[in-house]
């Protein structure tokens, strides 16, 4: 067990992949308070809604809620703040250049614990238009129906 990563998911953000084509992913580190990790452990944490902007060539996640935890009192922050990401400066300009030649949005994907620190998964996604989700929806359906009937055939 030495070699082997532990990654275990807080919270996913299933809507993403539903909205958006996700171009490439990568794994970035969160600032967080004491309060807010406790709140995270407990799995008090909404990645629905969040985006994430570059500002003054650094990455902020924005609309992610972290809920208060109960026994934090006077060291609460507010639950939809701005987050600082952990990124090196080298893939922030990537990322950057991405978002302004290409049309590309930075969407958090999922957060999870790794080693005992709490990490995101950042998705450099593109749109996904009403006839691309539909066509997803029909693809995902057929692949449904054709695995039954194999199981079906196998009895």
């Amino acid at each position: 067990m030495a070699g082997q990563e532990q990654n275990k998911v807080i919270a996913a953000n299933r809507k993403a992949r539903h909205d958006y084509f996700v171009m490439e992913a990568m794994e970035t580190g969160i600032e967080l308070v004491g309060t807010e990790v406790k709140s995270i452990r407990t799995g008090a944490v909404n990645l629905k809604d969040s985006w994430v902007e570059i500002e003054n060539g650094e990455l902020y996640v924005l609309g992610m809620h972290i809920s208060p935890y109960e026994k934090g009192n006077i060291f609460n922050r507010d639950p939809v703040r701005k987050r600082k990401l952990l990124v090196h400066k080298k893939e922030i300009r990537h990322l950057q250049e991405q978002q302004k030649l290409q049309g590309y949005t930075l969407i958090p994907l999922q957060l999870y614990f790794k080693h005992g620190k709490v990490k995101m998964e950042l998705g450099v996604c593109k749109g996904k238009k009403l006839y691309d989700k539909r066509a997803t929806i029909a693809a995902r359906d057929a692949k449904r129906d054709i695995d039954r009937a194999l199981k079906e055939q196998r009895r």
